[in-house]
């Protein structure tokens, strides 16, 4: 998803006290910049933050941050939770990072649990299936960062049915799988705007995984 170039972006990046500035030099201390111990909670790609605004409305026990690639999104939708903060707090942080940089600025053990809601499926090339944020690759960068718990919801048919083959190869566990997530609506899904966009043209796919070895998996959670 690429958005316009918007005139007043780089200011909202340099002065949003919600985007975390990164250093490539270093891992980022989200601990330092929540000032908490609280678990956080990570979102790959965060359209209009909706998403992840609303999750932490609704759990201020738990930090949040989504990281996006473009700078224009991400300075967007920084901009809406900051407006957001104003009225309410909120305990939420947008990080302006290509997914492939995780490994290099988030530490091991410092996200709880990972969020990916209708990312990109980059469907006709077969090349183009290294991409897609559940290919083999990607999972060995979740575990590498031991990261306990994937979400992952999708309106694709073939992104979904490739995940679950991914995350099967890969010996992940898969729980609270939906063929049609809106078929029993669910008051503790949290709607994004892609969702409620195109939900009615076809069913939603919603799947949790967590990788092999955990000596505690997480409890299945419908959040």
């Amino acid at each position: 998803m690429r958005a316009r170039k918007k005139k007043w972006a780089p200011a909202e990046l340099e002065n949003n006290p919600l985007i975390i500035k990164s250093d490539a030099a270093q891992a980022i201390d989200l601990k330092r910049h929540f000032g908490n111990s609280q678990p956080i909670h990570m979102e790959i790609g965060c359209g209009k933050g909706r998403f992840i605004t609303e999750c932490a409305r609704r759990n201020p026990d738990i930090n949040f941050i989504a990281v996006e690639r473009e700078s224009a999104i991400l300075a967007a939708a920084a901009r809406r939770a900051a407006q957001l903060a104003r009225e309410s707090p909120l305990s939420v942080a947008f990080l302006l990072l290509d997914v492939n940089e995780l490994a290099r600025c988030i530490p091991p053990g410092a996200i709880s649990r990972l969020y990916i809601n209708f990312c990109d499926p980059w469907p006709n090339k077969k090349k183009w299936a290294k991409r897609r944020l559940t290919h083999t690759n990607f999972l060995q960068t979740y575990e590498a960062l031991r990261i306990p718990e994937l979400h992952f919801k999708t309106d694709n048919r073939l992104l979904f049915e490739f995940s679950i083959e991914s995350l099967s190869q890969n010996r992940w566990q898969m729980h609270n799988v939906s063929l049609d997530l809106h078929a029993n609506p669910d008051e503790n899904n949290i709607v994004t705007e892609y969702e409620e966009k195109f939900s009615p043209f076809g069913p939603i796919y919603r799947l949790e995984a967590s990788p092999p070895g955990l000596i505690n998996p997480p409890i299945p959670s419908k959040i």
